[in-house]
């Protein structure tokens, strides 16, 4: 993305979606999980710490998510969250309104002048 261009804030909802799907994938940290996020949006969505870890705590008070705190090969602790059944559920969800959303927005973007 160009310097200069500014990016595009996340839609408020969306940052819960966005770690429940990283965490389909296997256990993360949460540095991971933003990274994770940037790297597959093509560094267009950029997660701040000061978002991401509320969000965090907010998924795993609602049983949507687990955490321990686990070793890493360098020997530092690292706190791993993992999606839980629940969270499982609520993905599918969250994925079935994110659809919606996008295809009435799509459809407003493509609508012409005069189609009303």
């Amino acid at each position: 993305m160009p310097k200069n261009s500014k990016r595009p804030s996340l839609i408020q909802g969306t940052l819960d979606l966005l770690i429940l799907r990283t965490l389909l994938f296997g256990p993360c940290h949460g540095h991971g999980i933003a990274k994770h996020i940037q790297r597959t949006s093509e560094d267009v969505l950029q997660v701040e710490h000061g978002s991401l870890y509320p969000a965090l705590r907010r998924l795993e008070d609602s049983g949507c998510i687990s955490s321990k705190w686990e070793s890493t090969d360098s020997g530092r602790d690292m706190r791993f969250y993992k999606l839980t059944a629940k969270g499982r559920k609520q993905l599918e969800i969250e994925e079935s309104h994110w659809e919606q959303l996008a295809n009435a927005m799509t459809r407003i973007l493509r609508t012409v002048r005069g189609d009303t």
